[in-house]
């Protein structure tokens, strides 16, 4: 039964003060105290707070005789049961179906799947008094058409309902169940929440870390079962069965990409742990082979034991658990920690996954926000793929749950993704694909939705100088100095490019004076046909060397121009291709795109 906590200044209630999103949220719902209500806010937030002083809330006043709490996982009933006793609250997370409600528990924690099995005894359970339900992560409720039924069957009647996410969408039509949907006006309907607090708005209030995201690209080498090669640089425009395979082979623990990505993604993590000892990084891995040889690069790395996390292993939850109570640096796992696992001493992610679904990436993400103290920082490295960039520009964007018109993958063939990605549960069972190997280097840094184009080479002293960024900087902080760092970058490159046209001027200048080549002695210019075979194949070589490095300085300045107008850099990019006309950017020439870049410099 309720035992005494301590007293929220806020609330009246037991347990710790409310922050404002958490009072006015608290605040809306009791002024009518509705059946149904959802709450929106950005994993890191502090939903479970907030559904807690609600709870006991409601218990206090009568309003309510019992609470029951609906989680996706096993590991968050736990979580949950120890959260409520901050709140003097008693939730039993070992009710099993085949169990009695113990009369000493203020209530239950149970899982989806529990529900989905037998909603009627949940039924019984939540009529014979007066409940509130609190539904966590709600949206996991349409998974399968048994979850999403059972627990409607199971909590139809209850008096209140308090449904909690930090994305409030889905991939698919499934309804989600006690969710209200609205007209869009366009023939589709649209979730709609009582309480929405996004990661823009917590940015801003402090209340969630700041994320970094640093994009590594790199050229990707393959063959296919008759022994073809291909390659492919990630991060360029390909088709989605390139881009699956480029980006799979750069996730393979054999090959160069991942070892140079988690050597970087280690030293950053040895950076923030100057300021913060106990600062941990997390790998999200595809699979349990390539997360168990994850973990061997990393325990060349690290000083202390590597963490590995399989869902489908015993005691999975507990190692979660010592690892988040440890100061040791490293955890890697499959899509357990993905979602609702709490471990805020992660500072430090490697998205090494091929799951690319808004889904996935906001929950996934999450794990890397929680603030414990102002001014910290996150970093998260991941694979230079455009459905991946495009999900770390948007990460601010608050989306709904729309029926009719799903969310899918920004655009790509889902049919195609699909079949060229068939083989990703284990990366080494599929007779058609090999990887042969993959380069990496530091493509661009993303925040707060703009991209900082940095081109480096892995191992480089730039790329170490981005990987030195202070672990103690807010969000103002974090924009200025990488804004700063870029302009030194790009001011140093033209004053590499001035000091280059300068000699190349003066070797002309003297060679007209003497009369020879540039390149050759006085009476020894090449014959005719050798000059334009090999201007040919120069040409060649120097555009394929120059564009992609022209490429990603043309977006830096673009960048930079966004920042200095708060426009988005689609428009700059259009306003650009007007001024100087030419193709869109991935089909321009070296001298088009020098064009641009010299149009931006005197912007």
């Amino acid at each position: 039964m309720r035992s005494q906590g301590t007293q929220s200044a806020s609330t009246g209630s037991a347990g710790p003060s409310l922050r404002k999103w958490q009072q006015e949220a608290l605040d809306s719902f009791l002024r009518t105290k509705p059946r149904d209500f959802m709450a929106v806010a950005t994993p890191g937030a502090g939903k479970t707070t907030f559904a807690l002083t609600l709870a006991s809330k409601l218990l206090d006043d009568k309003s309510v005789q019992r609470v029951i709490v609906v989680v996706p996982t096993e590991h968050l009933k736990h979580q949950w049961a120890d959260a409520a006793k901050r709140f003097g609250l008693s939730l039993d997370p070992n009710f099993t179906n085949s169990s009695a409600v113990n009369a000493a528990y203020d209530g239950i924690v149970v899982t989806y799947a529990q529900v989905g099995m037998h909603p009627f005894k949940h039924h019984a359970v939540a009529s014979a008094r007066r409940t509130l339900v609190i539904l966590d992560e709600i949206h996991h409720a349409g998974d399968s058409k048994s979850w999403g039924d059972g627990v409607y069957e199971a909590y139809n009647d209850v008096e209140h309902r308090l449904a909690l996410t930090g994305t409030p969408f889905r991939s698919d039509d499934s309804q989600i169940p006690f969710v209200r949907y609205v007209e869009d006006g366009e023939g589709h309907l649209v979730s709609e929440s009582d309480y929405t607090y996004g990661y823009s708005h917590a940015l801003a209030d402090g209340v969630v870390r700041p994320v970094v995201f640093l994009a590594y690209s790199g050229e990707a080498q393959w063959k296919d079962s008759a022994g073809e090669e291909y390659s492919a640089r990630l991060g360029e425009p390909l088709n989605a069965e390139q881009t699956a395979r480029a980006w799979k082979t750069a996730l393979d623990p054999k090959g160069d990409w991942i070892a140079a990505v988690l050597t970087a993604a280690h030293t950053r993590l040895t950076k923030i742990r100057a300021n913060m000892p106990d600062a941990g990084g997390l790998v999200i891995a595809t699979n349990k082979t390539t997360a168990r040889a994850y973990a061997k690069i990393l325990s060349q790395l690290s000083s202390t034991p590597v963490t590995v996390v399989l869902s489908d292993e015993p005691g999975a939850s507990e190692r979660i658990d010592e690892f988040s109570a440890s100061r040791d640096e490293w955890m890697v796992a499959v899509r357990m920690v993905s979602e609702g696992v709490d471990v805020p001493r992660l500072s430090v992610g490697v998205y090494a996954t091929s799951a690319s679904t808004p889904l996935f990436f906001a929950q996934a993400i999450g794990r890397f926000v929680r603030s414990r103290m102002p001014g910290e920082s996150a970093s998260v490295f991941l694979p230079s793929v455009p459905v991946l960039l495009r999900l770390a520009e948007e990460m601010e964007i608050s989306r709904d749950h729309v029926l009719g018109k799903p969310h899918r993958e920004s655009g790509w063939s889902d049919e195609l993704l699909e079949q060229a990605n068939r083989t990703q549960t284990e990366p080494d069972d599929n007779p058609n694909y090999e990887a042969i190997g993959a380069s990496a280097e530091l493509d661009s840094l993303i925040f707060d939705g703009s991209t900082y184009g940095t081109p480096t080479v892995a191992g480089s002293e730039e790329e170490q100088d981005f990987l030195g960024l202070p672990g103690l900087l807010d969000a103002d902080q974090v924009r200025t100095l990488l804004a700063k760092r870029q302009s030194d970058q790009l001011d140093a490159r033209d004053a590499e490019e001035k000091a280059r046209r300068a000699a190349e001027r003066k070797a002309r200048e003297r060679a007209d004076v003497l009369g020879e080549s540039p390149d050759r002695g006085a009476g020894q210019a090449a014959p005719a046909g050798e000059q334009g075979a090999r201007g040919t194949q120069d040409a060649r070589a120097t555009a394929a060397d120059e564009i992609p490095e022209l490429r990603k300085e043309l977006n830096a300045r673009v960048a930079i121009a966004a920042g200095k107008t708060g426009r988005p850099h689609g428009a700059i990019h259009t306003e650009v291709r007007k001024a100087c006309g030419g193709p869109p950017t991935a089909l321009c020439s070296a001298e088009q795109l020098r064009e641009r870049i010299a149009f931006l410099r005197d912007w």
